[in-house]
């Protein structure tokens, strides 16, 4: 009979596994087609649960795998604002609450890097320091949009859309890291680890979110979207 870990790891690589094949998808479908919609849809569900598992595996296996409590963290906060951007333009109770999160996520993650940085090596619970910072620097940044949202005037069209769209993209950056740098690597033998090659779809989604947002912020709205905002 399985343990209630092994249980759960399988849950989280499975649950992980359909959502970098969904946000593959998703970011390669056509923007606002079906095929785009309902494999976000996939992407954002199967994400969500991928990460509260992986945020308990965090918990539970903190010596090896505690990063994965923060990531999870992160990632939750970044699908769910996300899929709120589309349905809310302007800041309300859950952005707040989202805000909190992302801040208190941000103030453990530097205190957890800089505790890494006085131990040999820069390492704590199996993971350097600087892959705290690097998370910390992306909660630090969504807390700051919230903010904003919070106190400016709603978004317009072309900023909704760039808002859901980065933070698509940061949860799926996320979930390939976990998946193919991260603690899936060991999945793949130690000639395919070596090679560098695992990082190319973490490359491939930043340089796509990049496109998509360069593409959605100079494109000229349709006389129906100018009238919306």
């Amino acid at each position: 009979m399985l343990s209630a870990e092994t249980l759960f790891t399988i849950l989280h690589i499975a649950t992980g596994t359909i959502a970098v094949l969904a946000g593959a998808t998703a970011l390669a479908a056509r923007k606002g087609h079906s095929v785009h919609i309902w494999s976000g849809r996939v992407f954002a569900v199967s994400m969500i649960l991928s990460s509260i598992i992986g945020a308990g595996l965090g918990l539970f296996k903190a010596d090896q795998f505690y990063i994965t409590f923060h990531a999870g963290i992160l990632s939750v906060t970044l699908i769910g604002s996300s899929l709120l951007t589309l349905r809310a333009p302007r800041g309300n109770g859950v952005h707040v609450a989202i805000n909190s999160a992302n801040f208190l996520n941000v103030i453990a993650l530097v205190a957890i890097g800089s505790h890494a940085l006085a131990q040999p090596g820069g390492i704590a619970f199996g993971f350097p320091a600087d892959d705290y910072f690097f998370l910390a620097a992306m909660a630090f940044m969504a807390a700051a949009c919230d903010v904003s949202l919070i106190w400016r005037k709603p978004l317009g069209n072309p900023h909704r859309i760039a808002r859901h769209l980065w933070r698509m993209c940061f949860g799926f950056f996320i979930a390939a890291g976990s998946a193919f740098t991260g603690p899936g690597a060991s999945a793949f033998p130690e000639m395919i680890r070596n090679s560098g090659i695992l990082s190319l779809p973490e490359l491939v989604i930043f340089l796509s979110m990049l496109f998509w947002l360069v593409w959605t912020l100079r494109r000229k709205p349709a006389p129906s979207e100018a009238a919306a905002s």
